[in-house]
């Protein structure tokens, strides 16, 4: 299909770039004075002060794009002004209006926010300033700098949803003129009005505007396709408009029969999704279905119910096309019934029904909220405020663009499947979405504290995905924490980033207690007993040092220390310097103590480890040590490691850099239950069941193999066992060896220190 559209050449109704003669200013004065006069006529729904503060804000716009001119050839006051009309259309207030008049104000003019805010107020001043920095925004730089495009947008928007509400306006009028814009301009705008203005007009259920982009982006992007697709449209609709006809008048006839008041309105298929349905199925325009469509709209919930019994008794319903969109809302508060009817002649024909109420929220989304906003009780403030604040907690739990980006548009693609809470409360879940989204959708805390769950009174695993009408029960405890095996399965970007949050902010607070404890035995070298506090006393201390090493806070630094970005001796050096020039003297004694010992000593005081380990301190698993053995540490960029005092790579890494490495002991008090990987080797002679008496003599000593691999030396009549395997310490993993050493078949078993 494809292809053939590509083959034909362009039709006469294809958009022309061809730019006409600049108006002369006694005709751009009538063309814009006539523009504004048929805005006013918009704005009966404001007050008397609200008009004139909409007149105020066009002068000086008018003024300020004096002799500026669009590619049509017209004032260019006149886009704005198109661009307020949309505006209006959704009845938004008066600073929103004000706004998209001066929209282009700072950005073309010279205008400033300082100039706006004095002489309209700081909310306009405001909504101007967020317009204009997504004017600045491209879409078709690299994917980093897309990235952090995209999160200005989209956190603009979570501030005030009026920004994106007139950007969307200024994209859509933008969209109707490109025609007027050099050809060379098409491609890049419309991919970028559908892959991100359409889908976020769509998520904030604006979907009349959703349509009209897609369909104007689809026009330009591919103008062939789209003019073959027309003529196509316009040959059915001459074919069956008796057809369509027969069937409006088959309803309204039977309605008024019933005594029912409705409004019917029909319906046609965009030609973009016309043209998604051809290209997903691989079908002629001949086999698409559902093209024509009718809109019953009726006054109370109760007879949308009954409307569609009506239906359903004047035509077949066809199986498994009816949808409730009432009882289930869409995630952005679309409400409506689906049926898809087999009417004369076999067409079949698809009604939605629903009230005026969800009509409008139908068609404007989020910005029904203005539309009803007179009407008491009416909640369609709230509708897509959830996904504006989720984009807002993402931001505060993720800072790289990138990040941000990746979790936003799972979010913003959204094929949602609806479960229930054990109290019936509905929620809307994206496709795909888990257990663990779940619970992270009802609260983070919720999220972090997830032990178990259950489906339909049933256990399953945190990682089984939902579907639509599951009953869904999340089993808490207060000692658990996010796992970051969950990154691996969950779908939202909200529970993504509330994971990563708490993952980063534990193992920062890991490193932080590591990095003071370092610091604390390099000060000791130093003479001095202890770190200074973050009080009052040393606040002018630790600002100079937090400036002299580039760190935000103590806490910072600290991380930094325990994660090896930075040398605690080198910070303790700089430190003492710096206590000496705040009048704190160093402690002879402990000098003198502390020198002595290092004399004998190589390395940094030692650190004591308990096995209570984090994201600051992991075990080498090179050679695994467990507790008993000699230990070295480490400090590379990613904090502690333990290697084995005879793991070949750490005395390669001693020779390189070996000031990183510090002392570490275990502990006395390690917990009895801790269980730490250690590595083996065993080498047997071939035979048949081997592994089963190695395996089973492992056992006997209460050790876990948690991995075995095999090399494959059948030949040569021995093979080499590699087995990690948990235990307790170092004279647990001994027993084991000494008794593998006395099974027959075995040559030979070791510890490994590669």
């Amino acid at each position: 299909m494809t292809a053939a559209l590509n083959s034909l050449t362009a039709p006469s109704g294809t958009p022309s770039s061809a730019r006409p003669s600049r108006m002369s200013p006694a005709q751009a004065a009538q063309v814009s004075g006539s523009a504004f006069e048929s805005l006013l006529e918009q704005l009966g729904y404001l007050d008397a002060p609200g008009i004139e503060l909409v007149r105020s804000a066009y002068a000086y716009a008018d003024f300020a794009h004096q002799d500026q001119w669009r590619s049509s050839g017209e004032p260019y006051i006149t886009h704005p002004i198109a661009v307020t009309a949309l505006c209006a259309s959704w009845k938004l207030d008066a600073p929103a209006l004000m706004a998209a008049l001066l929209h282009d104000a700072m950005e073309d003019c010279g205008v400033t926010k300082a100039d706006l805010s004095q002489r309209f107020g700081q909310d306009v001043a405001e909504l101007v300033d967020g317009l204009t920095k997504l004017d600045k925004l491209q879409f078709n730089t690299r994917e980093e700098n897309q990235a952090e495009s995209f999160r200005k947008m989209l956190l603009a928007m979570a501030r005030d949803v009026r920004v994106i509400l007139i950007k969307l306006a200024d994209r859509t009028h933008n969209m109707r003129t490109m025609g007027d814009m050099p050809r060379s301009k098409w491609g890049r705008i419309s991919s970028e009005t559908l892959e991100i203005y359409a889908p976020i007009a769509h998520r904030l259920g604006l979907n009349q505007t959703y349509r009209e982009l897609q369909d104007l982006a689809f026009r330009h992007l591919h103008p062939w396709r789209y003019a073959t697709l027309e003529k196509a449209i316009a040959r059915s609709r001459t074919r069956r408009r008796d057809l369509v006809q027969r069937v409006q008048d088959e309803v309204d006839a039977e309605f008024m029969r019933l005594g029912l008041s409705v409004r019917l309105a029909g319906r046609e298929s965009t030609l973009y999704s016309l043209y998604q349905r051809m290209e997903k199925n691989q079908q002629s325009f001949a086999r698409v279905t559902d093209i024509y469509g009718f809109r019953i709209i009726v006054p109370r919930v109760i007879d949308c119910y009954t409307a569609l019994g009506v239906l359903h008794q004047m035509y077949k319903p066809m199986p498994g096309r009816f949808k409730d969109y009432i009882a289930i809302a869409k995630s952005n508060g679309y409400q409506s019934l689906h049926t898809t009817l087999a009417g004369p002649s076999g067409v079949s024909i698809e009604f939605q029904i629903r009230t005026e109420e969800m009509h409008i929220v139908a068609e404007a989304g989020v910005a029904a909220h203005w539309l009803y906003k007179a009407q008491p009780g009416h909640d369609s403030e709230q509708l897509g405020t959830q996904w504006l604040q989720s984009l807002l907690d993402i931001q505060n739990e993720t800072r790289d663009a990138t990040e941000f980006w990746d979790h936003v548009k799972v979010d913003l693609f959204p094929d949602a499947v609806y479960v229930f809470t054990p109290k019936s409360e509905i929620m809307a879940m994206p496709r795909g979405a888990t257990v663990v989204d779940f619970a992270y959708a009802i609260h983070s805390k919720v999220g972090n504290h997830t032990t178990a769950a259950r489906i339909n009174n049933e256990e399953v695993p945190l990682r089984t995905e939902l579907k639509s009408g599951d009953v869904v029960h999340i089993v808490t405890s207060e000692n658990a924490t996010p796992n970051p095996a969950w990154l691996g399965f969950v779908k939202t970007g909200r529970a993504r980033s509330k994971i990563r949050h708490y993952l980063k902010t534990a193992a920062q607070t890991e490193s932080s207690r590591l990095g003071e404890s370092l610091l604390s035995q390099a000060l000791r070298a130093e003479g001095i007993d202890a770190v200074p506090a973050s009080d009052e006393a040393n606040q002018a201390l630790w600002d100079e040092l937090l400036r002299m090493a580039g760190s935000r806070s103590r806490v910072e630094l600290m991380a930094d220390i325990g994660m090896g970005r930075r040398i605690a001796t080198l910070v303790a050096s700089r430190m003492a310097a710096l206590m000496t020039r705040h009048g704190h003297k160093p402690d002879a004694l402990l000098l003198t103590r502390e020198r002595f010992n290092a004399s004998s000593r190589p390395y940094q005081g030692a650190v004591l480890l308990d096995g209570s380990d984090g994201g600051s301190i992991r075990y080498a698993p090179c050679c695994r040590p467990v507790p008993g053995d000699a230990i070295v540490g480490y400090l590379g960029g990613e904090g502690l490691t333990v290697h084995h005092a005879q793991c070949k790579q750490a005395a390669r890494l001693q020779d390189k850099d070996r000031d990183r490495f510090i002392t570490v002991e275990w502990a006395d008090d390690i917990d009895p239950a801790r269980m730490f990987d250690g590595g083996i080797v065993v080498t047997v002679n071939n035979g048949k069941g081997v592994l089963a008496r190695v395996a089973t003599e492992l056992s006997n000593a209460e050790v876990d193999i948690l991995r075995v691999e095999m090399t494959d030396e059948a030949a040569m009549g021995t093979t080499d066992l590699r087995f990690v395997i948990a235990v307790h310490d170092s004279t647990q993993l001994e027993t084991a060896l000494r008794n593998l050493r006395r099974v027959h078949p075995v040559v030979r078993a070791a510890r490994v220190f590669s």
